[in-house]
């Protein structure tokens, strides 16, 4: 099934004193993607929660939006030439009835973020595509309302419950929290729209979605494909340590997201999406 970690000879050299130890390292393997037995897509990614990966990732497509559109998903026996499973390949069988959009074009232009395609074909896709629209500033009618104490705790208790990082130091995160700054899942990976994914298929999995009195906290930047992602699972608040694109601030804008970067401490920014957060709590000032 593939291992989280592996362990690595490394030569450590501290204060001019060489030496030689094991070191523990994130473990990195593609897994491919099948839809219905058709090759769709391939990733880098940490082994463990492949299926919700999997899963995750035709949300973000717009394949799936409910547990009971997914059949199953397996491994593929014999995905070498000579026959061993290898665990790096998945195929996601869709139930009977469940339309296959043309994945093949929507992602050209919304989820590879160096497509060569202009920003406004990417929001007008995700727009056009979503299950879940959120509200916005003009319609805030949502159960979703937060303060900026409570975004702020959101890093420490994400670094908190990262046990793979603890020991590598490699990993990105991934987190869903209620809006009182519960813990409801994480999710670590090598890559940070791997995270995502898994956080929002095992979601899918268990019927959850949309996840709209959730909020999604990554562990660094904040993308338009990580954006994107939280859109299309109707996550209505992401927030992230590091900073985001423009792009992101522009799909948070057209989407109505809440979009929250370089949260650190008791600093912030809100860069869309101020109608969910208790502002006047902070003293703010025009």
């Amino acid at each position: 099934m593939g291992r989280v970690t592996e362990r690595r000879k490394v030569i450590r050299i501290r204060d001019g004193v060489v030496s030689t130890r094991p070191d523990t390292l994130v473990a990195e393997e593609p897994l491919e993607i099948r839809l219905n037995g058709k090759p769709l897509a391939i990733t880098m990614r940490t082994p463990g929660d492949d299926f919700a990966l999997a899963a995750g990732f035709l949300v973000s497509e717009g394949v799936l939006g409910a547990a009971d559109e997914l059949r199953n998903i397996l491994y593929c026996a014999g995905a070498t030439e000579d026959g061993v499973n290898t665990y790096n390949v998945v195929d996601v069988k869709t139930a009977p009835g469940v339309v296959i959009p043309d994945i093949t074009l929507e992602r050209n232009v919304y989820t590879t973020s160096s497509c060569g395609l202009c920003g406004k074909a990417s929001l007008d896709a995700v727009r056009a595509t979503t299950r879940w629209p959120l509200t916005t500033a003009a319609s805030p009618d949502t159960p979703v309302r937060l303060t900026p104490a409570t975004l702020a705790a959101l890093p420490d208790r994400l670094r908190a419950a990262q046990r793979v990082f603890e020991r590598t130091g490699g990993l990105h995160a991934a987190a869903l929290f209620t809006a009182d700054g519960e813990l409801l899942d994480i999710r670590e990976d090598v890559g940070r729209h791997n995270a995502v994914d898994k956080i929002v298929g095992r979601a899918l999995q268990q019927g959850l979605l949309p996840l709209s009195s959730a909020v999604l906290m990554v562990s660094g930047r904040a993308s338009f494909e990580l954006a994107q992602k939280a859109v299309m699972a109707g996550i209505p608040v992401l927030a992230a340590v590091s900073a985001p694109s423009s792009l992101a601030v522009d799909l948070a804008q057209e989407t109505g997201l809440t979009l929250v970067g370089f949260l650190r401490g008791t600093s912030m920014n809100v860069y869309a999406g101020e109608h969910r957060i208790a502002l006047h709590t902070a003293g703010a000032t025009s």
